[in-house]
């Protein structure tokens, strides 16, 4: 029986797919259904999209919940209600007079751990339902902020209505989002009218492949990139042969590492054995990997 194809894919994803259509896309060029994605994009948005392959879907959340990269292209004059093109204009204000000064000010106040509010239009679930078919059914409701990080955030470009940042930030921030509150900020109103993820982790928008490049490959398998490679931003551990042989039974190993630290084992031949996890000088396996 031939092994099921195993690793993640780095797709730069056209816009005006979904995410989940790029999985779909996938499938069907593997003919099998285990795959998935690490970090959604929007349909307004295009670059980087992690897929996850085979048994690497049991990895999705270590790369999900790594640092991102954008190039975020933002209206200033106007405001949505989805705080991207996609939803309805409003204008607020006349933009022309404001400087590069002060949006360099404005653009101080987002910068390191902010408290940000999710758009209405985003999937985060409320009361059991996802904040987007409230708002689609017309109800706006409160939100809690989430704390987010903003590691750098520089201005490119402002020629006005328009200016472009460059953003890294942690996972779970809404580029949306800042661009409503820079606008905000400046008085003037502000939406997202173009998004590129430029890297998500130790992927990189000049790695990856287009979906044509995936569908006219005699072999997609040749872009599978291994889980060694994919998280080599990651604790890792070297087993030997009798280390593999316990851990694949589910026994811990000896270990010197901080509790709840989380590394990557791999044996011999460099394949990934388990996840494990530092408790009691021991690592204990969480996520075992045949």
């Amino acid at each position: 029986m031939a092994s099921q194809p195993f690793g993640f894919l780095n797709i730069d994803k056209p816009v005006g797919m979904t995410s989940h259509d790029v999985v779909g896309h996938a499938r069907r060029v593997f003919r099998m259904k285990k795959i998935g994605h690490a970090g959604t994009l929007d349909p307004l948005a295009s670059g980087v999209l992690v897929l996850c392959v085979g048994g690497a879907t049991r990895l999705s959340d270590y790369v999900m919940h790594s640092t991102k990269r954008y190039r975020a292209h933002v209206r200033l004059g106007a405001v949505t209600d989805t705080y991207d093109a996609e939803g309805e204009v409003t204008p607020v204000a006349d933009p022309g007079g404001i400087t590069t000064e002060a949006i360099e000010r404005a653009l101080d106040a987002f910068r390191g751990e902010i408290d940000q509010l999710p758009p209405m239009y985003s999937a985060i679930k409320q009361g059991g339902r996802k904040l987007y078919e409230l708002a689609r059914a017309g109800q706006t409701v409160e939100r809690q902020p989430r704390r987010v990080t903003i590691h750098a955030l520089d201005l490119c470009e402002w020629t006005p209505p328009d200016l472009t940042l460059d953003v890294t930030c942690s996972a779970g921030t809404y580029i949306r989002s800042l661009a409503h509150d820079l606008g905000q900020s400046l008085g003037v109103g502000g939406y997202l009218t173009a998004l590129v993820r430029t890297a998500s982790g130790s992927f990189r928008l000049e790695d990856s492949i287009s979906l044509s490049a995936l569908s006219e490959a005699g072999e997609p398998e040749q872009f599978l990139i291994p889980p060694r490679q994919a998280l080599a931003d990651w604790p890792s551990l070297e087993l030997t042969d009798e280390a593999v042989d316990r851990v694949r039974h589910g026994r811990a190993i000896s270990g010197v590492a901080a509790d709840g630290t989380i590394a990557f084992a791999y044996g011999p031949n460099g394949g990934l054995v388990a996840v494990l996890r530092a408790e009691g000088g021991m690592w204990k396996p969480q996520k075992v990997f045949l």
